[in-house]
């Protein structure tokens, strides 16, 4: 009774980070969701706001235009009764909306507010009739009758849109556009700091892992030590010595994960002998591992435990793709003046092509069994920690997959 208690305790006391994280991401989609729906609430009513003030504004701008073409009216028919003094004012007082006056044939007669660049001075009667021609076309044009007896004898007064109505049209979109900046601003806000509580989730619980993993690791060496002195020339006692150690490896790479590892210089021959050795004596033998690797010692600067890892990692993936029937993997190395290139081949079942961009993405598994972990911290071993830079290089279904490690030296 008391171990079934102790274990769901600590089965409880494991969940909780994943339950956060569950708990974390509800609330980053709630926040986004709330974010767009206001995005979307405030442009509708900006838009129809700015609708309604743009329509009021260019009946107004038309009463105006109506009473400057009254004007003209009053002006073209003046005797000795008009006020020419107020007609004048009136006409004069139009600084904004820009005009062309017509007269029966079409041909231009008079025009306000519209400024001529340099391309169209040349020719500023074709432009002018043309404008006029467009403002007809877009219903801004009102015709006055000269002579009341004569339905021939006629002008028209072609307006178009003042500066201020033209830019209050375009407002709104500049201010939807200001809208959707702001709610991606915040979008990436909040999935940085999601990332960043996660990753502290992540770093407690592996660091916790490393810390629960040294007491019984200290226990297994004592023990260890032990049975040698009692059993000296017991074969099995080496390989699990060895295991131990193997677990002392791990819970050390556990309790490095947050903190920056100091790269020192390291023989890259051994590292890779060591990946050989661990996984040949752990693997089916119908795996073969090769190494290509020149004679020469290959010193560069890197965590031998964190990049043992990588490379252990996609030879581990590599006997995964083999399945059942094994295989040969190949660790391939090749240097330059510049830089050290391992190749981690095998001939496995392949990725698909539409996958291949996807396997460094945390989550992403093709496996039953996995958290899809593996190859994105690969890559942020090789790459954040190491400068390097680890892609596939090559993939054909049925026929096995190669991935690349490229080191600077």
């Amino acid at each position: 009774m008391f171990c079934e208690k102790e274990r769901d305790a600590t089965i409880k006391q494991r969940c909780i980070p994943f339950f956060f994280c569950m708990q974390w991401t509800d609330k980053i989609r709630q926040v986004k969701i709330f974010l767009v729906v206001s995005a979307v609430l405030i442009a509708v009513v900006s838009l129809v706001v700015s609708h309604l003030l743009t329509r009021d504004l260019e009946s107004e701008e038309r009463n105006k235009m109506e009473v400057w073409a009254e004007a003209m009216r009053s002006l073209n028919k003046a005797d000795d009764t008009t006020d020419l003094a107020l007609v004048l004012s009136v006409i004069d007082n139009n600084t904004t909306i820009p005009i062309v006056v017509c007269n029966e044939q079409g041909e231009v007669t008079a025009f306000r507010n519209i400024n001529f660049s340099e391309s169209t001075s040349a020719d500023s009667l074709s432009y002018l009739s043309t404008r006029a021609k467009s403002m007809q076309a877009s219903g801004r044009s009102i015709r006055i009758q000269l002579d009341d007896t004569d339905d021939s004898d006629y002008i028209d007064v072609c307006f178009d849109e003042s500066l201020m109505l033209r830019r209050l049209a375009i407002w709104p979109y500049v201010q939807l556009g200001i809208v959707l900046i702001f709610v991606v601003v915040a979008i990436f806000a909040l999935l940085t700091s999601k990332r960043a509580e996660q990753n502290k989730v992540w770093v407690g619980l592996s660091k916790e892992t490393a810390h629960q993993l040294g007491t019984p690791i200290s226990s297994l060496m004592a023990w260890t030590e032990i049975l040698k002195e009692t059993y000296p020339d017991d074969q099995l006692l080496p390989e699990m010595d060895k295991d131990v150690k193997r677990l002392q490896l791990i819970a050390d790479r556990f309790s490095k994960i947050g903190s920056l590892p100091e790269p020192v210089e390291t023989n890259l021959n051994e590292v890779l002998s060591h990946v050989i050795d661990y996984m040949d004596r752990r693997t089916s033998k119908r795996v073969r591992m090769v190494k290509e690797m020149p004679s020469d010692d290959i010193v560069v600067r890197l965590n031998g435990s964190l990049f043992e890892w990588v490379v252990e990692n996609l030879s581990k993936n590599a006997v995964d793709a083999m399945g059942e029937e094994g295989g040969t993997i190949t660790l391939h190395v090749e240097q330059t003046d510049t830089r050290v290139v391992i190749d981690v081949s095998d001939t496995g079942k392949g990725i698909q092509k539409k996958d291949q961009n996807n396997v460094f993405r945390p989550g992403f598994t093709t496996k039953q069994r996995g958290w899809g972990l593996g190859l994105s911290l690969a890559k942020r071993i090789v790459e954040e920690y190491h400068h390097g830079h680890i892609y596939v290089l090559r993939s054909e279904l049925g026929k096995g997959t190669t991935f690349r490690i490229e080191l600077p030296r």
